[in-house]
């Protein structure tokens, strides 16, 4: 489980060899993949928003921020997702693993977030190693908070500008972020 954990936020097409190993890979990784849409479908409800993610995104727009989720989900997740953080018609753009052919830690879901929402100037939010990796190579800072399991050592070593606890806890001490200054 700790693997699995570690990998949390990697793109599935690269998920399978770096958690079970090329044979795996090789063996069994397309089916794998076909697979994982229906097996989590079967889990998705129990996936809730995290504590302050809508207030958040509502913060960012109110100060006039462009917000783009940089997600490499399908298109029925994503929904699923912006309905349940009533974000729909707040975000100005988001992606999808229709929109890109590699996901994190290669950069394509964030530039073509980037893309979509119509700007270049950005900082990342994220919470894993994958985030911090992919925005760097899109030429972004990355600003995390740990809930994908990573510690505040770990994230700020591979790059994170600024850690916080919680996304309530980003969302009091923004001004003291790149989210946050003019």
């Amino acid at each position: 489980m700790w693997r699995v954990h570690r990998h949390i936020g990697m793109g599935g097409d690269r998920i399978v060899k770096a958690i079970a190993g090329e044979d795996v890979e090789r063996d069994h990784g397309d089916a794998l993949r076909a697979a994982q849409p229906e097996e989590f479908k079967r889990l998705r409800d129990e996936c809730v928003p995290l504590e302050g993610a809508h207030d958040l995104i509502v913060e960012l727009k109110r100060r006039g921020l462009v917000v783009a989720l940089a997600s490499s989900s399908n298109q029925d997740d994503l929904d699923h997702f912006l309905d349940a953080l009533e974000v729909r018609d707040v975000v100005d753009a988001w992606t999808t693993s229709d929109d890109v052919e590699r996901t994190k830690p290669y950069p394509d879901v964030i530039q073509v977030a980037l893309e979509k929402a119509g700007t270049s100037d950005a900082v990342m939010v994220g919470d894993s190693r994958w985030d911090i990796e992919a925005a760097a190579r899109a030429g972004l800072e990355t600003v995390c908070v740990i809930t994908g399991g990573w510690s505040e050592q770990e994230l700020c070593d591979h790059g994170a500008v600024a850690v916080f606890e919680s996304l309530v806890s980003l969302r009091e001490h923004l001004d003291e972020t790149p989210l946050g200054r003019d």
